[in-house]
């Protein structure tokens, strides 16, 4: 044992118990002297006069003087927006309320019976209260609904009872009134059930997942604006088809940043492109990405696999020819135009792109052209035809 060890002890114990540091021995903190006393001293319930001490009576006798009523200049100012009957029920009310029932609700219980909870008792919960159902004399076992004749025949004693100068408000009322069954009438209205109430859908009870929280202010306002889930989200195909970097000049100099064109598609009909640009490669990528997923648009296609016939479509100087193709043809067309049918789910169609073969204008013009397929409903419609799938009539749906 060390010699210094009882020296340390007798030195403790002289400094005073005010004056100790409010730390462990060895510790990396600061020392101190007191605790530190909070900027904002806190309100008790006690000083509210909300809680009672034991012995003292729950609440105070409390009448109608300790509750100010209406003075003539408020009962003046009142006047001016609600009607001499609406101002009676308003006082009326007034008198009907007692101020012992103010009081108690007002005050928060100390007694052995409190509940584990606040509640005001001014609605029912359907986790903790016991459900109020109909009584078992509601219940009929003869039940049964309407027939079409009774039901016209009711709409018939309706228009033959109906005022000279019908309204709105005389439908909606016939319709409320109107039973849908015959027998008990409490048994339609207030049905006996056994079965227990549904919860309440809340998104506050909802489990929040780390996936969740993961979400980025973007991304959760793609989805609130399109109406997709993050996990579809998640499943889109997504591909960059041009990226390069874009130079602005401006007076203060050059300003450089970056462009992407980007498609995407759910691999069943849904196509759309989008374009983003920001000084971040990454921000623009992603702008690019929920701009194309928020233009997404329905592609029309043939047996799910080809497009409707063959379509052109011009942009700038870029000229597309979109082609149909049997079963097992593939896709034998531009790079670009091929990502575009694997987002969209097309598998048979052959393109040829002339003149330009810009990029951008390419992409563009073949959304354009699946675009604008012309459906065979459409032509049978405008030519004032019936169509008929030859292969259901001839070939009994086999081909």
């Amino acid at each position: 044992m060390s010699v210094s060890q009882p020296i340390r002890y007798l030195s403790a114990k002289a400094i005073p118990a005010s004056r100790r540091p409010l730390r462990r021995t060895f510790h990396n903190s600061t020392c101190l002297y007191a605790r530190p006393s909070p900027k904002h001293k806190s309100i008790k319930a006690s000083d509210l006069g909300l809680v009672r001490k034991n012995g003292e009576p729950r609440n105070r006798e409390v009448t109608g003087k300790d509750l100010s009523s209406y003075s003539e200049s408020e009962k003046a100012a009142l006047a001016k927006r609600y009607s001499p009957a609406q101002m009676a029920a308003i006082e009326a009310g007034e008198e009907a309320v007692d101020p012992q029932d103010l009081a108690e609700q007002g005050a928060v219980r100390v007694d052995p019976m409190k509940l584990n909870y606040l509640d005001d008792f001014s609605s029912i919960h359907p986790v903790v209260d016991k459900p109020i159902r109909a009584p078992e004399e509601n219940y009929d076992p003869n039940l049964r609904f309407k027939t079409e004749d009774e039901l016209a025949e009711d709409l018939t004693n309706w228009v033959k009872n109906m005022p000279d100068d019908p309204q709105r408000l005389d439908w909606m009322k016939f319709m409320d009134s109107t039973r849908l069954t015959v027998g008990k009438e409490e048994a339609e209205r207030n049905p006996r059930s056994y079965l227990a109430p549904e919860l309440p859908k809340l998104d506050i009870l909802k489990p929040k997942t780390a996936e969740d929280d993961d979400i980025d202010p973007a991304t959760r306002r793609l989805l609130r604006q399109t109406g997709f889930s993050h996990r579809e989200v998640k499943r889109f195909r997504v591909k960059n088809l041009v990226e390069h970097r874009v130079v602005n000049q401006t007076r203060l100099g050059k300003i450089q940043s970056m462009y992407y064109l980007t498609v995407a598609g759910n691999g069943k009909g849904l196509l759309g492109i989008g374009e983003g640009k920001s000084a971040e490669a990454e921000e623009a990528r992603t702008q690019a990405k929920n701009a194309a997923i928020r233009n997404m648009q329905p592609i029309p296609m043939y047996e799910g696999r080809t497009i409707f016939g063959d379509v052109k479509a011009k942009v700038s100087a870029t000229e597309v020819e979109l082609m149909t193709r049997p079963p097992g043809f593939g896709l034998r067309c531009q790079s670009l135009i091929f990502e575009m049918c694997r987002c969209a789910g097309i598998s048979d169609m052959a393109a040829r792109v002339t003149r330009s073969r810009n990029h951008m204008n390419t992409v563009k013009a073949s959304l354009q052209a699946l675009l604008s397929q012309r459906l065979p409903e459409e032509i049978a419609r405008a030519r004032g035809r019936k169509l008929v799938d030859v292969r259901k009539v001839y070939y009994g749906g086999n081909v």
